[in-house]
């Protein structure tokens, strides 16, 4: 693993100019070979999908679709059960906008959720009517499962949550949600936006209803995202837009819309993003999610074992490493974690997040950091180089604070 971090590292710029990058929760680096496979699309073959029947035409056709198949493999699904959409935020909007709600449903979701899968089902409550119930969290951020099942009754239309938090990094256990959700005829839908990246994700496996992930945070480019539609579940669920592509007729006063994943992506489609996802996909099936995962570990426990000899640091979310993905929210001495965000840039060149990563309602009511947190995410392009960097810059940075 370490010749191949050594390697992947020598293409991405950051590295290249002795920045340590600790943000990928935000936003993962792009490699070179995902750059290349875009560039090839506008070069050799850009044209628009599904309309031209030119080689040029026939060609992106194929290179699209052929990136639908590889998400489907990558995550255990079916192409047709693969909707391309420009991010997690709007895969979960189309679940929440297409079902069909009324005032007697309840929608379940809890304190661990990014306001993408928070404040959707607050707006569908007030739109639609129906109650939302919030599930609690116990002192380190893990699902209170007997809060949720409190929850839950045969009026919840659906379950939300989070398969990886982007604050704690806390790990939920989505088949016993799944089953929890099946025993009352409830749905559930993922937000697998932290996990998809970093550990192997089978639909099939979770038996989930919905999983939504971004591109842009595992080695894709910004743009594009996937919203997995279980099979016999897209004829219960309407597009968020219609237009162009989508029709299979229209008449006068009528139109008929065509089955599939063409049914929810209107318009001409990111062709150079989905390709783009396509190549990343292709490096991290070639690396192994489950030694990417396992890298990782060795980084997080590396990182919650240091930080915890450090005097004045806060440590939030399971200290057991094993329960959490590579995330680690702190503060520093009861500074503002801009403040201290700032200092490791400018005196360390080390770029970690801070705020409350659009996770409010988690910061207030658990945490009890209403100005937020200090968040060191990593990926498998770090090392413990990079770790040992950002302990010893914080060690230096408390004992300036103190003197």
């Amino acid at each position: 693993m370490e010749s191949l971090v050594k390697s992947l590292r020598e293409e991405l710029p950051f590295f290249k100019d002795g920045y340590v990058y600790l943000d990928s929760a935000s936003t993962s680096l792009t490699p070179k070979l995902v750059i290349d496979a875009m560039i090839e699309y506008y070069k050799e073959y850009r044209a628009n999908i599904g309309r031209g029947v030119y080689y040029a035409a026939k060609f992106a056709t194929y290179a699209y679709e052929e990136a639908r198949e590889k998400v489907a493999k990558f995550i255990n699904a079916k192409p047709e059960e693969i909707i391309f959409v420009k991010n997690s935020t709007e895969a979960i909007n189309i679940v929440a906008r297409g079902l069909n709600f009324n005032r007697e449903d309840n929608i379940v979701t809890t304190l661990l959720e990014h306001h993408s899968n928070y404040i959707i089902w607050l707006n569908i409550g007030k739109i639609r009517g129906c109650s939302i119930r919030i599930a609690g969290l116990d002192e380190e951020g893990n699902i209170d499962i007997e809060s949720l099942i409190s929850h839950v009754d045969k009026k919840t239309k659906i379950i939300a949550i989070t398969q990886t938090s982007n604050v704690l990094g806390v790990k939920t256990p989505i088949k016993e949600i799944v089953k929890i959700a099946q025993e009352n005829g409830s749905l559930v839908l993922v937000d697998g936006a932290q996990s998809v990246p970093h550990m192997k994700v089978d639909v099939r496996d979770l038996n989930c209803d919905f999983l939504a992930f971004s591109g842009h945070k595992m080695c894709g480019p910004t743009g594009i995202g996937v919203l997995y539609i279980k099979e016999g579940l897209q004829e219960h669920l309407e597009p968020l837009c219609i237009g162009g592509g989508v029709v299979e007729d229209v008449n006068l006063d009528d139109y008929i819309l065509k089955k599939g994943p063409a049914k929810y992506e209107a318009g001409t489609p990111p062709i150079a993003e989905a390709i783009g996802l396509g190549a990343a996909i292709s490096l991290l099936s070639n690396i192994g999610m489950d030694r990417i995962e396992a890298y990782e570990q060795i980084l997080t426990e590396k990182l919650i074992e240091g930080l915890s000899k450090v005097e004045k640091i806060k440590l939030y979310g399971p200290r057991d490493a094993s329960k959490r993905a590579g995330i680690v929210a702190f503060n520093v001495n009861e500074k503002d974690p801009h403040d201290v965000a700032v200092m490791l840039d400018e005196r360390a060149k080390i770029m970690v997040r801070s705020g409350c990563h659009c996770a409010l309602p988690l910061h207030k009511y658990v945490l009890k950091a209403p100005n937020g947190t200090v968040r060191a995410s990593l990926y498998f392009y770090n090392t413990l180089d990079d770790v040992v960097k950002l302990i010893e810059a914080l060690d230096k940075m408390i004992n300036f604070f103190i003197s």
